[in-house]
């Protein structure tokens, strides 16, 4: 991101790199069934354990806690 904000020109080789590079790793994914598939995985698991952490923090914010008794006046 920073890349494309700079505008030295080495800044701008860096950001037509990673655009590259970008490019390249979609076509090897397109290409590639098998490792299209494996990353389609990988993200259904990062997506099934976040949905975990997100119905455990539900929960704890669901507990309903007891109101402390005050003490003194």
């Amino acid at each position: 991101m920073l890349s494309s904000v700079l505008r030295s020109k080495r800044a701008i080789q860096v950001n037509i790199q990673i655009m590259r590079v970008f490019t390249k790793m979609r076509k090897l994914i397109i290409d590639h069934d098998d490792l299209r598939l494996e990353v389609q995985e990988l993200r259904q698991q990062s997506d099934d354990r976040f949905q975990i952490v997100f119905e455990t923090l539900d929960k704890l914010l669901a507990i309903d806690e007891n109101p402390k008794q005050k003490i003194g006046f």
